[in-house]
């Protein structure tokens, strides 16, 4: 079909709308304001942690602007007032900034961190000192090297932790270190720490663990001889640095794990039976109550089938406790907990459809299925043996929300603890008598309470982010509508939406579909969104309606809702969001000429995708770090979800954006660091070199030596307004 275009009209049409933009900035919130003064940052806790007699709680203070002046201060829960002062920095000899701290077991020291560096998403190393609250006396470890994952032993007696790839422990009161292994070396072997794609997608750094009775600590080794490494290029000085770090794409080798047990008796090392095959996975290793059986996850390399072995520590010989498996994959995650009766364990599961909570003998016998229904449960909080009670998390409306709840362990008498919609994190005293209810809606920032649990009332708000609150009541802020949007095939699909301020329903506004659509996450959750929620209202001041929509395959509405995507990602979630765009068509007051999309990492996938196979739809799209081949990701997730490439080459190719580029017909942005160790800077340079071979026009914005998250400096201010920038001319 050809459009003609007059014009005069078109040239008119321009300036009416550059000249209503600027009558819409008068309202805007400065994007200086948000991103680089943060003048609108929510105050949390620093360092918020809870005594043994669950009495009393910990925080750590300081003088603003003066990092030499901290200190760790006692609260009583009852009173919140000050009891003691466990650690003031101005009565050291050396100053040091404390950047973490933990406590002793028995509460007579403190690990204290400083000159901290950040290594991988969930990695850091520093220098790290024990003070000890009876003598006030001060020791560095390890002679002031930076070390990783300085943890107590449970009698206080030792702190172990990592250094260049290998294990080691202290002994305090000597202060004499004691190596446990040798052979670590970079890019090679790993020893207590673990590979780059256990960190990022079994989200944890510390690969060792104390026994209960502090006479043995298990850990991981890595053989990453054989796994195939990434070069990213740093760009500093004449000439540019290479760091080459050991990153398994898909389909590819693995890293080759073993679990072993030290004996700090004879200082000997036992390595555990974790099966013959050194093609899976060991997602999690936790101590049972028992100090001679260690329990260890195995999962095989699809991740559909999931065994629990109990492991004798001393002869490495093992049994299986637990089996589970699936068409498609199984999630793992913390919510494993040994009873201290030593005969039973709770696991969660979505066997059932939902993610539920079940309680089994230690010899893998079921007792019981404590939670059941449709709402998932998101976190196990805590578990009362003493009154046989479980606190847990789960999601509510539709799963756009969630409530701290209580059961009795046989899955009688639940109760919802929690009152207030919106969205909650809880923190549990360990005698169960409190609680710390973290709670924010959308438009409503963070509030902390202290709360006795028995009465279920508060007894304390230790934070009210009031300050914060009254500057956003003296912005002229756009209202948020949480709805669902009925797609073409009768799936109903939550959103929420944000429309322009004075918003007129007989005028045409363009819209921005903020998206990401991965794998069990979400985007409209009834949560404080920080700089997003602010960034949201700056374009509704400018005449935007901002809309938000959870396609199929994210989480809160069970299995099913989730997993349907399994094998073919992006095909599903994409028809969804195209759908969801339709419709928002057909709403009189929505111009369907103007209609973009945006996103982040996955969600930079999802954009790029809507915009290529809806290009008869989106006008524009915003891609921010995107995935553009499941081939150049990790393999824990991509074969998660897609099984590997070698038994599943279209579910890889079919929706990978580097392959549809000659579908491009809107505006598109491409944005990328070019030190993202995650989703590599590889992907924007094979998508670029898509676009180019199909004579496509587009624009790119890349970001040297930043990170996934483009932070750092003004980094996240100019990223910002480079998209504002690019949605403001083209939509």
């Amino acid at each position: 079909m050809t459009i003609k275009f007059n014009l005069f009209k078109v040239f008119s049409t321009a300036i009416l709308v550059a000249n209503a933009s600027f009558l819409f900035a008068q309202n805007a919130i400065p994007l200086e304001d948000i991103f680089a003064k943060q003048k609108y940052r929510q105050e949390s806790f620093n360092g918020f942690r809870w005594t043994n007699d669950g009495r009393h709680f910990t925080e750590l203070e300081y003088v603003e602007n003066e990092k030499n002046k901290q200190y760790i201060v006692k609260y009583s829960v009852t009173s919140n007032k000050v009891v003691d002062t466990l650690f003031n920095s101005t009565k050291l000899e050396e100053s040091i900034a404390v950047e973490d701290y933990i406590l002793s077991p028995n509460e007579d020291k403190i690990l204290i961190e400083s000159a901290t560096e950040h290594l991988y998403r969930r990695s850091t190393k520093g220098i790290i000192y024990v003070y000890n609250l009876n003598t006030k006396s001060i020791i560095p470890l390890a002679n002031k090297q930076k070390i990783s994952n300085a943890t107590f032993s449970p009698d206080g007696k030792f702190v172990a932790y990592t250094r260049d790839n290998n294990l080691f422990l202290t002994h305090i009161e000597t202060n004499k270190e004691i190596t446990i292994t040798t052979n670590g070396e970079f890019n090679k072997i790993i020893n207590g720490h673990t590979d780059w794609v256990y960190e990022e997608e079994f989200e944890f750094a510390q690969a060792f663990f104390w026994s209960p009775d502090s006479r043995k600590i298990a850990f991981y080794t890595f053989d990453e001889s054989m796994v195939q490494s990434y070069n990213m290029q740093k760009w500093t000085g004449l000439y540019p640095e290479d760091y080459k770090f050991k990153y398994p794409k898909a389909g590819q080798k693995n890293a080759v794990v073993s679990i072993n047990a030290y004996h700090l008796a004879n200082q000997q090392t036992v390595k555990l039976d974790i099966g013959t095959n050194t093609d899976q996975y060991i997602p999690r290793i936790t101590w049972t109550t028992n100090s001679d059986t260690l329990s260890i996850m195995r999962l095989n390399r699809l991740q559909n089938n999931l065994e629990l072995l109990h492991t004798n520590v001393t002869t490495g010989k093992n049994r299986i406790a637990y089996t589970e498996k699936s068409n498609t994959y199984i999630e793992v995650n913390d919510y494993l907990h040994y009873l201290e009766d030593g005969k039973r364990f709770i696991i969660t599961s979505e066997k059932d459809g939902y993610r539920q909570v079940y309680l089994y003998k230690n010899s893998g016998a079921l007792i019981k299925q404590i939670t059941t229904g449709t709402d998932e449960v998101l976190e196990l909080v805590s578990v009362d043996e003493a009154a046989n009670k479980l606190y847990y998390l789960a999601a509510q409306n539709n799963g756009t929300e969630n409530a701290f709840f209580q059961i009795d362990l046989n899955g009688k008498n639940k109760k919802k603890l929690s009152t207030e919609n919106g969205i909650h994190d809880v923190s549990m005293s360990p005698n169960h008598l409190y609680y710390l209810s973290y709670h924010s809606t959308f438009t409503k920032p963070l509030s902390a309470n202290l709360i006795e649990t028995k009465a279920n009332k508060q007894i304390k708000n230790l934070v009210d982010n009031k300050e914060l609150v009254e500057k956003l009541a003296k912005l002229k802020l756009s209202n948020v509508k949480f709805s669902t949007i009925k797609t073409s095939e009768g799936i109903t699909l939550n959103s929420f939406t944000i429309l322009p301020l004075d918003f007129d329903s007989t005028k045409k506004y363009p819209v921005l579909m903020y998206m990401y659509g991965g794998p069990g996450h979400q985007t409209v959750v009834n949560t404080w969104m920080g700089t997003y929620y602010l960034w949201f209202q700056h374009l509704a001041a400018q005449g935007y309606i901002v809309v938000s929509v959870d396609n199929r395959g994210t989480g809160g509405k069970g299995a099913e809702f989730k997993k349907c995507t399994y094998g073919h990602l992006g095909e599903l979630e994409t028809q969804d969001q195209i759908s969801a765009a339709r419709y928002l068509s057909t709403l009189p007051y929505v111009d369907v000429t103007r209609i973009g999309v945006w996103g982040w990492s996955y969600g930079g996938y999802m954009s790029s995708l809507c915009l290529l196979y809806g290009n008869d739809v989106f006008k524009m799209g915003v891609a921010v770090a995107p995935v553009t081949s499941w081939r150049f990701y990790d393999t824990i997730y991509s074969e998660r979800y897609l099984k590997t490439p070698q038994e599943n080459p279209t579910g890889y190719d079919k929706f990978s954006p580097i392959n549809l580029a000659d579908r491009l017909k809107g505006k598109y942005l491409l944005i990328h660091g070019t030190g993202d160790d995650n989703v590599h800077f590889q992907n924007a340079i094979a998508m670029q070199d898509a676009l180019i071979k199909a004579d496509k026009q587009f624009s790119t914005m890349y970001y040297p030596n930043r990170a996934h998250g483009i932070s750092g400096g003004n980094s996240r201010l100019h990223v910002f307004k480079t998209i504002t920038e690019f949605v403001l001319k083209n939509l």
